[in-house]
């Protein structure tokens, strides 16, 4: 299992189109793009759950700075957020 990070996605992206464009190289468990609460529109960003390691690795090799809708995606293994540890600052 992988978990991929995508940026700088088009606004008009949604779950469906990101899917479709990693189900190219290997099984997609879950596609999201990620919504503003408030308005419901992208923000832009979104996550890939992909089921084999080796697929997720190729499928980042190959659209990390790819062209989708116009704009330049960033592509990459998803970090695990960062605990505060209570800290404001």
């Amino acid at each position: 299992m992988i978990n991929i990070y995508v940026g700088n996605l088009p606004y008009s992206a949604d779950d469906q189109e990101l899917q479709s464009v990693f189900e190219a190289y290997g099984e997609v468990k879950s596609a999201k793009v990620i919504k503003d609460m408030a308005t419901g529109r992208s923000k832009g960003f979104g996550f890939v759950e992909m089921t084999d390691q080796e697929s997720g690795n190729k499928a980042i090799e190959a659209l990390n700075d790819t062209d989708m809708d116009g704009r330049n995606i960033r592509v990459n293994e998803a970090r695990p957020r960062e605990r505060n540890n209570g800290s404001r600052f």
